[in-house]
């Protein structure tokens, strides 16, 4: 059932808010797979591409996450989810069971490490955690502005951190 709130939000701020989440997930996921996973995709395996190959289609990676956004976004829009702790509740719950069906699928079928499989699990839980408390921000206060500066914060420290982790923790 569509409520006013709902019926107020205009397609352009929907739009902005679902880039804001999946820019936040863009950042996270830097930090995550260039910084705290690296040394997992370091070892040769016939499960993963060639390091290379992988880093070009990168993209292609990011435009997937585009779509868990744009669920994301959707759903807290349909269930009425507002303020960022209920939002990144809801985005754990959905990170939660969406990327552990993947995972456990994955380990069922593929030659994927178990290590590799839980942190992508853990890893893309909390990033969609973090979308959820994005978008459940937005929602709540209805205003891009102040959101867009911390966001784009967060990705900035989230690519520092990601270098890093990626220069001093894995070089230990």
């Amino acid at each position: 059932m569509i409520n006013e709130n709902q019926n107020a939000l205009s397609t352009g701020f929907t739009i902005k808010l679902t880039l804001l989440a999946w820019l936040s997930m863009i950042g996270f996921d830097f930090f995550l797979h260039a910084g705290v996973l690296a040394p997992l995709y370091a070892v040769e395996s016939p499960f993963l591409l060639p390091p290379e190959r992988a880093f070009a289609l990168i993209p292609i990676g990011y435009l997937s996450f585009l779509g868990l956004a744009i669920l994301l976004v959707w759903l807290m829009i349909k269930f009425n989810i507002r303020e960022w702790k209920k939002g990144a509740l809801f985005g754990l719950q959905l990170g939660f069971l969406a990327w552990g069906s993947l995972v456990l699928g994955l380990y069922s079928i593929a030659t994927a490490s178990p290590v590799l499989l839980l942190g992508w699990f853990l890893g893309q839980t909390i990033e969609l955690g973090i979308a959820g408390a994005v978008t459940g921000h937005g929602l709540a206060t209805r205003k891009l502005k102040g959101l867009v500066i911390k966001v784009v914060l967060f990705v900035i420290l989230a690519i520092l951190a990601g270098i890093v982790w990626q220069n001093v923790v894995n070089a230990m």
